[in-house]
């Protein structure tokens, strides 16, 4: 009997002992929240180092960035670091024209005022209307105490920048080309730039500039482009219309004292048929070019008619990039395959009702380093393009074809092709629904 009361004690004490250590777990616990709680209470996030929170607010949008500098007044320092004003994007709309959100007057304003002179990564990206595009000028025109690396002055639509007077547009990218000193890249397609502010912007950024892109610019000459060529020495990528394009701006950028460009883009465009001459570069001036620049890319977009193709690729061209926006003809495409032998890649928008078998067959055998290529509203046999496909093999990276274009025969279904195609690539491989470039 004795022992069985002994042996309740023993478990009652261990289960007093147990409470005890519950308890005292419980209240641990306890301390160790009110201890989190009253430490998160006395924190002070105002008082966080300014280069912390500087970091955390390059993560943040602009409008986010703006509503945290309202905390207090040490984020709000934070705000108006010049770090933080490097890059920007002036986003300029009219309500009627466009639905895309504008970047409010107020903020363009305390930019101006503020910040101006932090600003070195700059761009406009403007609506089609007028008052869009005479707001970037007024914007440029007080870019006085800047000195930009980059300005980029994008139209997503016409007429935008060309609806101005030309005279206004000048005076204000001026402001910018004699401010700046050091600007590397300049964007500025669809514009009305010309001769004059060209020889500006050599004047003072001739050391620096390594990237013009300035096509459909119809105020600039050949001879205005040559003055850039012949005095921008460290120029990598250049793009442009095909007129500007002649045989002594390519001589020009083959000289010894040039850097080796990095990437040409060339626009041949028609707006009407026959009413534009397109001239021939001579296959030496090309060739001085390339071995000058053997590794650059030479990409080519053309939107012509037809009729127009009759100068291009008569004899050997380094286009490494070619885009047919227009329909172009079996005979144009015959004479790719013979002609461009640094093909790299190759878009063809549209071509007809009669197969390019014989075409790709021949663009297979001669272009080594075709790696790409599209096709949208053409014709191809499916036994054709099966040869293709296994005589470029895997080194077809990008195969974009939609599924109209191809034509089941003897050999192939549609629902054949799938597999056979995706035998030759090494992975998986279907028919476009719809083009995806």
């Amino acid at each position: 009997m004795m022992n069985f009361f002994l042996n309740r004690m023993k478990r009652g004490g261990g289960r007093d002992s147990g409470h005890d250590s519950s308890e005292e777990g419980i209240a641990e616990k306890s301390k160790r929240l009110r201890t989190a709680s009253e430490h998160s209470q006395t924190c002070d996030w105002g008082n966080l180092l300014q280069d912390i929170v500087l970091q955390v607010f390059k993560y943040l949008p602009l409008l986010d960035r703006a509503h945290a500098s309202q905390v207090c007044r040490n984020w709000n320092q934070v705000f108006h670091m010049p770090d933080l004003w490097r890059c920007f994007e002036f986003e300029l709309n009219q309500p009627a024209t466009s639905y895309l959100k504008a970047t409010h007057p107020e903020l363009i304003k305390q930019i101006i005022k503020r910040h101006s002179n932090h600003l070195q990564y700059v761009s406009f990206k403007v609506d089609s209307s007028k008052e869009s595009a005479e707001a970037a000028c007024d914007i440029l025109s007080q870019l006085v105490n800047c000195s930009l690396k980059t300005l980029g002055l994008i139209s997503t639509a016409r007429p935008s920048f060309m609806d101005l007077p030309k005279s206004h547009f000048i005076s204000a990218l001026t402001v910018v080309f004699v401010n700046s000193k050091s600007l590397s890249s300049l964007k500025i397609d669809d514009t009305p730039v010309d001769d004059p502010s060209l020889k500006v912007l050599v004047a003072n950024n001739s050391d620096t500039l390594k990237l013009l892109k300035m096509s459909s610019c119809p105020h600039v000459s050949p001879a205005g482009i040559l003055c850039v060529a012949d005095q921008c020495h460290g120029l990598r990528e250049l793009a442009l219309n095909y007129h500007l394009l002649s045989d002594e701006l390519l001589l020009a950028l083959s000289s010894e004292k040039h850097v080796r460009l990095e990437h040409l883009r060339i626009d041949v465009v028609s707006e009407n048929p026959g009413q534009t001459h397109f001239h021939t570069i001579q296959k030496s001036s090309w060739d001085a070019f390339i071995r000058h620049s053997p590794k650059v890319n030479l990409v080519m977009y053309f939107f012509l008619y037809e009729e127009e193709f009759d100068p291009f690729f008569r004899y050997e061209i380094p286009a490494t990039h070619l885009y047919f926006g227009r329909s172009v003809s079996k005979d144009v495409l015959g004479r790719v395959g013979m002609t461009c032998p640094r093909l790299v890649e190759l878009v063809v928008c549209a071509n007809g009702l009669r197969p390019l078998d014989e075409e790709l067959i021949r663009i297979a055998e001669r272009c080594k380093n075709l790696s790409a290529i599209g096709l949208g509203e053409c014709e191809v046999s499916c036994s054709a393009f099966v040869e293709f496909v296994k005589m470029c093999g895997g080194r077809l990276s990008q195969l974009s074809i939609m599924e109209e274009v191809l034509i089941p025969d003897q050999k192939y279904s549609l629902e054949q092709i799938h597999w056979e195609v995706s035998k030759h690539l090494g992975r998986v491989w279907f028919p476009d629904m719809m083009p995806t470039w």
